[in-house]
């Protein structure tokens, strides 16, 4: 599946952004989207991701309560809304389609991948 990913931008410390990843070639189905982002000099870390089908969510503990996924099924659309963004949110990024996840601790990354987007969050 072919991931289309958009929203980034520049916002202030406390500020929101929304972000979108549509899947072109073929449904969603029966895989799990989500996010991962990876910060300068940092390894890409996991953020969230939602199972297509039945719709169950898993967030990095350390972003409940401030990121929520979810999905438009007419769309075949993925979102992030990112609120109170922090400076440490600063990252590119990336969607990403057949996520497992096992635990908070084991996530394994899907074989298909949008284009990262930037967000930058300033102080």
């Amino acid at each position: 599946v072919q991931l289309q990913a958009c929203g980034g931008g520049l916002v202030q410390a406390g500020g929101s952004l929304r972000l979108s990843c549509a899947a072109s070639g073929r449904t969603f189905s029966r895989y799990v989207v989500g996010w991962f982002r990876q910060a300068p000099g940092k390894e890409r870390e996991f953020v969230a991701a939602i199972r297509w089908s039945g719709g169950t969510i898993y967030y990095a503990d350390s972003l409940k309560g401030r990121f929520t996924i979810s999905r438009d099924l007419a769309k075949n659309t993925v979102y992030l809304q990112m609120n109170s963004l922090k400076p440490e949110d600063t990252a590119v990024y990336y969607c990403n389609a057949g996520i497992q996840y096992y635990s908070n601790n084991y996530v394994r990354q899907g074989s298909s991948w949008g284009r990262g987007t930037l967000v930058t969050v300033s102080s």
